[in-house]
Parts: C-alpha cells; structure tokens; sequence
C-alpha cells in the first residue's frame, strides 16, 4: 500500500490533508488505456507537483490507480493555487505546475530566464460556473456586462443589476489573487476593473459563503458547483451572441457555455527525462484521457487531442525512438 499526498498549503491557513489512497476501490478509470499504458510499474521514485485548486481533484482521481500500478512511488501534489504553483515551478521545486488558466508571459519570461523548458499538457476543460444561493427565485441569467457590474462594485444591490429584482444588497464572493480561476474571470469578465466582492483563498469557504447567504453569489470551478448543487443554483451565463447557456458536460465541451476553459498540466522537460517516476505519471495521465476528469465532475477532452500530446510526452522522453 502507498500513500498518496495532498499537502495543503499553509498560506492563509489553509489545512494540510493527507489521503491514503493507496487501498482505494478499483473502480473507476482502471489506469487509462491498457493496451498502451506503460508496463514499467517497478520504477521508483518522488514525482513533486504544486498549483491550482481547481485541478487537484483530478489529480487526485488520476492516482489512486496510478498508485495501485506504481506501489513504488510517491507523488506529492501542494494545493496552493495557479499561481504559487508557478512560483515554485519556476523555482526548480516541482516536477509540474497545475493550472486553471495558461501560463503568462512574465511566467514565460521567468522560465526562460532560469533556463527552464516546458511542455503545455491540457488535460480537461471546465466550466467556471457562477451560482446564487437555492432560495435565490429571480437570478436565472446575467449576462457578462452584469457579472463585471457585480463584482466592480457597480451594482450593490438586486435591483441595480434589474429594475424588477428585489432591492436586497448583493453578497458576492471570489476567489482570491492565488488563484487562475481569479485570474481567469478577470481577463473574461471584470477587465482591469479591481473585483470588490469577499475574497478567500479557499473556494470550500467561497461555496459556504453562498450556501448560507440568501443574496449570495460566488464562482468557482464546475465540480464544486456539482458536488453542492442540492444548496446553489447554477446562474445561466449569456454570451456574446445574445444566447443564455448553463454549464453542463455538452456546453463545457463544445465551448458554447461563455466561462469554458481549458484545465493544464505544465511539465518541467529536463525533469521528464531525468526522473522516471515522473515520465510514467505524466504517460498515465494521458492514458487516462480524461476518465479521471469525469469521474470528478470535469470534461474530458476529445480523444484524438490526448492522443497527439502522448505522442509528443513520447518525443520528449525519447520513448518514440524505442
């Protein structure tokens, strides 16, 4: 038996967990395909990772076959957010970073600065969902224009955002600057406006916050909507072209839902082919293509896309010169 660790970040008092995962079920994604998946479960070693929230889970369903296979080693995956987790991959301490959002060029220039390749893997997509408290009876949809009125402090009230909505003051909730999924609504939504809402470095907190808050809205990632939506209500977005779409597994994947995005893994290169551990991880994950992300309420992305980045991890690790 192997544990698998999820070290939780102690910045902002967030709590350290540890998951023996090691003896978990054997259902689920049965570590990926298994007339491709590699046959070298002797290998030894640490794979290190840091990064987003929003990932994490994943990353954690991507192990627990992953550590059924590979009993000899340990991966250590430090939830701290997008961007603490670039800090530390630009710092040489991790062999990847999560990430839910891409990478930004002053990270590039960062990288390239320390003489640090990388490969892009993306691994899932997800739908930043927007949800209002159960009891909320009149949000339905806002559009893109309402959200960054909400959330710039435009709107303080119901009724600012629709004549015909309730005068009751708005209780908006956001993740913190740690976060990509923050970063992420910035660029999409609220621009170079500052967001004024309450801000937490933990998005449990956030979806709590909305659960027990009639006037409350927050936004995080698809599956914590999905694994509370008995006490929140997920809000139709309107896009660009006029239409209101909800987030589900067809308009995530086809990118009609207007708050789509890619889920990443970014990959130290020197490490791939340094430590072995870490190559057959990075392999298990694309194997998996995308079993594990729906097992966790994300989407997986068309197989033909897992299939050209397997072929490119096999390139850098000179796997397909064998």
């Amino acid at each position: 038996m192997k544990k698998w660790q999820l070290l939780g970040s102690t910045v902002l008092g967030a709590s350290l967990l540890l998951g023996a995962c090691g003896g978990a079920s054997q259902e689920g994604n049965n570590g990926g395909d298994s007339k491709s998946s590699s046959e070298n479960t002797n290998v030894e070693g640490t794979v290190k990772g840091n990064g987003s929230s929003t990932v994490a889970p994943i990353i954690e369903k991507l192990n627990e076959d992953f550590s059924l296979k590979y009993t000899k080693i340990t991966l250590e995956n430090v939830t701290s957010g997008t961007g603490d987790g670039f800090k530390q991959f630009i710092a040489g301490k991790t062999d990847f970073s999560n990430a839910s959002r891409p990478i930004k060029d002053e990270e590039k220039q960062q990288l390239e600065d320390k003489n640090i390749d990388y490969t892009e893997f993306e691994i899932a997509k997800d739908g930043l969902t927007v949800a209002v408290n159960k009891k909320n009876d009149f949000v339905d949809q806002l559009s893109l224009d309402d959200l960054k009125k909400i959330y710039t402090g435009q709107a303080t009230k119901w009724s600012d955002v629709n004549s015909k909505w309730p005068d009751k003051e708005i209780k908006a909730f956001s993740p913190d600057q740690s976060h990509g999924t923050y970063d992420f609504f910035t660029e999409e939504v609220t621009g170079d406006a500052e967001i004024k809402a309450e801000k937490n470095q933990n998005t449990d907190v956030i979806v709590s916050s909305v659960k027990d808050n009639e006037n409350g809205i927050g936004y995080f990632a698809y599956n914590f909507f999905k694994e509370n939506e008995g006490d929140l209500k997920a809000v139709k977005i309107v896009g660009k072209d006029g239409k209101a779409v909800e987030p589900d597994e067809k308009t995530i994947q086809d990118s009609s839902y207007p708050l789509s995005r890619p889920l990443f893994v970014y990959a130290n290169n020197q490490k791939l082919k340094e430590n072995k551990a870490f190559a057959e991880f990075m392999k298990f994950t694309l194997e998996d293509k995308g079993k594990a992300a729906s097992a966790v309420d994300y989407v997986a992305l068309p197989e033909k896309k897992y299939d050209e980045q397997l072929k490119k991890l096999q390139e850098l690790t000179g796997e397909s010169k064998k």
